[in-house]
């Protein structure tokens, strides 16, 4: 049986001093008519945020702030797993797993762990509490290194089992999740729906996307105009990250895990593409938030193992576990913000998961966590509400 150690970040000085001097010694690309980040990252904003890391950012003290959680390591089938696990504070806490996709880290959930742990704080109803797990996914930040191959969503769904059941205690749990950690939790309902409380969603999409196909225009209702054509334009126009990432990861993790201004520019274009900033990127995350995601990668040559997580979905292609529908069998709460990468008609949706809630948000983008808390923790709690014991 695996068994949790308590986990405190303390980042080596020769570390930060190394990643000073780097900085310093940047080599910068050419940039030109790229005001727009239309052939990616701006040099401007990328040499203004470089100045902002040398000058002003401060690595301790946000490693405080992260060690202000409480953390743990275990290590399941020789894959080293990080993870905050935060008791919840109310009458009858419901224990919820909740999973992060790329470029995010664990540190993306920070904004609503302590709400859902303690909802009377945060002026809640404490009856609505839960214990929270916030792991990161295998070859991502403190799980690492990962020297395992295969290892890709539906192989972390069985270890994430695993750790709530084995190492945790709990019988059943819930599970949430966006990104990665959408299709994750999706596959925790699919093929553990027994041991699932629930599943929460904000990201729609099949579990056999690599090798299947997306809901055709006409399956999408006229309240969901463009939602189709927002869809298409992500997989034509957004998707040059996932095809190398799916077939070379290796060779980008040396020139990435070399530069942190080369990863720099990697992740933060992905935070104001993604999200619903209206390419003003810090109008959704600071630029400690945004360097907060870097030096999680940076800090744990991590960036490789984080990549190949698309190498090892797309050659270990998803089996169904059963031929029953819906697909999902446990209860879903699916919350869809308009600025998604990918958004799925309803009706779909209503096919393929035990559909018991569907919020559209007012705004809100890729990064829901992150970009709006609020709304998410209410969502999350109006869910699960119902199936509360």
């Amino acid at each position: 049986m695996s068994i949790k150690e308590p986990f405190t970040i303390a980042i080596p000085d020769e570390t930060l001093t190394d990643l000073r001097e780097r900085l310093v010694k940047t080599r910068w690309a050419p940039d030109f008519a790229n005001d727009g980040w239309e052939y990616g990252t701006n040099a401007a904003y990328l040499k203004e945020l470089v100045a902002y890391w040398l000058e002003q950012y401060d690595w301790r003290a946000h490693e405080r702030e992260i060690n202000a959680f409480s953390h743990f390591t275990t290590t399941i089938e020789e894959i080293p797993v990080h993870f905050i696990h935060e008791p919840g504070k109310g009458p009858n806490p419901m224990p919820l797993i909740m999973n992060h996709g790329w470029p995010w880290t664990f540190w993306d959930l920070r904004k609503v762990i302590r709400p859902l742990t303690d909802p009377a704080a945060f002026g809640g109803d404490p009856a609505d509490s839960f214990d929270v797990v916030v792991p990161s996914l295998p070859g991502y930040g403190f799980s690492s290194p990962l020297t395992v191959p295969r290892i890709n969503y539906w192989r972390t769904a069985d270890l994430w089992v695993t750790l709530m059941r084995d190492v945790l205690g709990y019988e059943k749990f819930a599970t949430q999740g966006g990104d990665w950690g959408a299709i994750l939790s999706a596959q925790l309902g699919h093929k553990y729906a027994e041991q699932l409380i629930g599943v929460h969603i904000h990201l729609m999409i099949p579990l056999d996307f690599f090798s299947g196909g997306l809901p055709e225009a006409s399956a999408y209702s006229p309240d969901e105009a463009g939602w189709f054509d927002k869809t298409a334009h992500f997989f034509a126009a957004e998707a040059g990250y996932f095809r190398l990432q799916s077939t070379k990861p290796q060779t980008l993790a040396f020139g990435l895990n070399d530069s942190p201004v080369g990863l720099a520019a990697w992740l933060v274009e992905k935070r104001r593409t993604w999200s619903d900033c209206q390419g003003d990127v810090e109008s959704r995350f600071s630029k400690d938030d945004l360097l907060n995601t870097v030096m999680l990668y940076w800090l744990t040559n991590s960036f490789g193992t984080s990549a190949r997580y698309y190498y090892e979905a797309a050659h270990n292609i998803w089996q169904p576990s059963h031929d029953r529908s819906p697909v999902v069998e446990a209860p879903t709460g699916c919350a869809v913000f308009l600025q998604e990468v990918a958004l799925m008609p309803r009706s779909w949706a209503e096919r393929y998961y035990n559909l018991q809630r569907w919020t559209v948000m007012p705004s809100g983008g890729h990064f829901a966590a992150m970009e709006e808390p609020d709304r998410l923790v209410e969502d999350i709690r109006a869910f699960f509400r119902p199936l509360r014991g």
